[in-house]
């Protein structure tokens, strides 16, 4: 790979390192990168399921910002691994990519409904419990496994501050510095997936994705 984004700017280039070196500490440290018309989506999962029979929900982080309008890719990359240029209006990309499986499960563009809005500092307060709740379950020496388990029990479970949202979407908005001081960002929904809208960025989620399996249909006459 080993080529270099370019933006029209160096305080984006900044920032975008910065999201990345958030990305790399929350989840599993991996950054998509979706770049056209002059716009770079950035999106990392701070939580993810492992199989389809994990029942952990999906918790994406997305932010975006302009770039050179001639640059069109998708990646998903090592966030760590995106490094400052000697051109400070550019970032490195690191040699190779990885993937990814959550990269698959794209929101889309349309089709969004009102659903009303979350309160910030609410947002900040269920963060700080949740992390204080997974340093109190979490093991000495525990197992990547056992750490896994632990933070989707704490953040894949509905809470009921965020009116029944993961509460993972707070450590999301937390961890990647979405927050931006007091504001109220509005709720939108589709069938299956929900967006809270930050000052700094967009956290979305949706459960588990079953796939290959279909309804249970009754046959025959009815009893």
């Amino acid at each position: 790979m080993s080529e270099r984004l370019i933006f029209p700017q160096s305080e984006v280039a900044r920032d975008v390192l910065t999201f990345a070196g958030r990305a790399a500490r929350h989840g599993d440290g991996i950054v998509r990168l979706q770049a056209g018309s002059g716009v770079l989506a950035m999106t990392c999962a701070p939580l993810a399921p492992r199989s389809l029979t994990d029942a952990t929900p999906f918790v994406l982080a997305l932010r975006t910002a302009r770039i050179d309008p001639e640059i069109e890719c998708d990646l998903t990359v090592d966030a760590a691994a995106l490094a400052p240029d000697a051109d400070p209006f550019a970032v490195r990309l690191p040699d190779s990519g990885v993937t990814a499986s959550w990269a698959g499960v794209s929101p889309p563009r349309t089709g969004w409904r009102e659903g009303g809005a979350l309160d910030s500092a609410r947002v900040s307060l269920r963060a700080q419990w949740g992390i204080a709740a997974v340093a109190r379950q979490l093991p000495a020496a525990a197992g990547d496994d056992v750490v896994h388990l632990v933070r989707s029990s704490v953040w894949g479970a509905p809470d009921d501050e965020l009116g029944g949202l993961p509460l993972g979407v707070a450590f999301a908005a937390v961890g990647l510095g979405f927050i931006a001081g007091e504001e109220r960002p509005p709720i939108r929904r589709t069938d299956v997936w929900t967006r809270i809208t930050f000052a700094r960025g967009h956290v979305l989620t949706r459960g588990p994705v079953a796939m290959g399996l279909t309804p249970v249909r009754r046959t025959g006459a009815p009893g």
